[in-house]
């Protein structure tokens, strides 16, 4: 991490939350001011205004009177549910202007932002800097929409769902930034969620590993793309609350890092929870290859994500089980496809529970230290909590668990790996 004395280039994001009004645009308003005021060169990103695409999505899906009938279409899809991050572009240009500053929204096929066509998931495949750099150069605040780019043959395309902090981190990798500060309603990254364990702890700096785990098993703190990018391009995050005033002491938030910049490693750096989860039990597999394959083909055909997996041999001889989870929103369209495919497969049964959880510990001391797991499952067996699934990588172990044991299971192991002590 450069010091911030020789800092010259910053990329600043703003959530939903931190634009939801004018009073709030104000306040991001200054707090742009104030960093370009201090000699940084000084891109933006914003989302739409809180709740905003909530309701643009609603209306392409044909909810409500106000657009009944509406044919699906992918790309005029994009179209209507990127317009919330045009009026925040706009706004916060328009405020920064009457502040003195020059400042100018640009929309994803300006800068230009190029993707692929998958419209609604599109993934960056280009960020051409020069327009930006050229801004800057200038004199200008860049406001650019996040969410959003162009395909190949010049259509409007959106990123998927809190891709915000994805187009900051290709904006700032673009640039070569010095840093990326995505800034939310929250003060940092913390050692769980502060609204199930007041003794959560703000951790000063987090590995990108540590907050790729963190992100992609339930941490809201930041979208898990994001991360995953600012790790392969070296991009350094900070996470902070936007809701302070300019020159806040106290708000320094967290840093996300390589990990050969911490020095002080813990075992475990965090506890994570999804409640977006589902559970699908297979009964009466035929015990032979090709099975699995068949069955999970279908799944990513249809582009429903599986994540935890345990498969144990039936009471039936040449028989196996199987569980699975996928999130709740595919998890009737995945049953759908596996039952229908259940004569041609040879399985005898298969059944859905949505009444889960996932809990997972994160750290990259895990590495190197002994008795992670133990520590996790005595834990837990105190409470009375039964896991279900376990799923395990290099600086994590997640668990499913009944989803109404979600708090107790979230305090116990933040007790039990000491992440409430300073």
């Amino acid at each position: 991490m450069k010091s911030s004395a020789r800092l010259s280039r910053i990329v600043m994001k703003f959530g939903g939350t931190s634009v939801a009004d004018l009073e709030r645009i104000r306040r991001v308003a200054r707090l742009v001011a104030a960093e370009s005021r201090a000699g940084h060169q000084v891109a933006v990103v914003v989302s739409a205004m809180a709740g905003r695409t909530n309701e643009l999505v609603a209306w392409t899906d044909g909810a409500g009177a106000a657009a009944p009938g509406l044919a699906p279409s992918d790309e005029e899809y994009d179209v209507v549910v990127a317009s919330g991050e045009q009026v925040s572009a706009g706004l916060l240009a328009m405020t920064l202007r009457n502040l003195g500053h020059n400042a100018r929204s640009w929309l994803g096929w300006q800068v230009p932002i190029y993707t692929d066509d998958s419209h609604g998931k599109a993934r960056i495949d280009e960020v051409p800097p020069e327009k930006l750099e050229a801004a800057l150069a200038a004199g200008e605040i860049p406001i650019v929409a996040g969410f959003q780019g162009i395909d190949r043959q010049g259509r409007l395309s959106t990123l998927g769902r809190g891709a915000g902090d994805l187009s900051a981190v290709a904006v700032a990798a673009s640039l070569r930034a010095d840093r990326c500060d995505i800034y939310t309603d929250v003060d940092g990254v913390y050692t769980t969620d502060p609204r199930i364990e007041q003794r959560a702890r703000r951790l000063p700096k987090i590995s990108y590993e540590e907050m790729l785990e963190m992100a992609s098993l339930g941490a809201r703190v930041l979208q898990s793309r994001s991360v995953e990018l600012a790790m392969a391009q070296r991009v350094p995050l900070r996470v902070l609350s936007s809701f302070v005033e300019p020159g806040a002491a106290d708000n320094v938030g967290t840093i996300v890092c390589d990990e050969e910049e911490i020095v002080e490693k813990h075992i475990v750096s965090g506890v994570a929870y999804s409640r977006d989860e589902a559970k699908i039990s297979l009964f009466g597999l035929p015990d032979h290859p090709g099975v699995a394959s068949e069955i999970f083909g279908r799944l990513a055909d249809a582009n429903v994500n599986v994540d935890m997996i345990v498969q144990s041999h039936s009471r039936s001889p040449g028989s196996a089980n199987m569980e699975f989870t996928v999130g709740k929103r595919d998890a009737a369209r995945a049953l759908e496809l596996v039952l229908s495919a259940k004569g041609e497969i040879g399985l005898e049964d298969a059944t859905l529970d949505d009444n889960v959880a996932k809990v997972s510990v994160i750290g990259v001391g895990m590495r190197s230290n002994t008795g992670v797991a133990q520590t996790m499952f005595r834990a837990l067996a105190d409470k009375g909590v039964n896991i279900q699934v376990i799923s395990t990588s290099e600086i994590k172990i997640s668990v499913l668990i009944d989803a109404a044991y979600t708090e107790l299971a979230v305090r116990a192991l933040h007790s039990a790996y000491g992440l409430d002590k300073a």
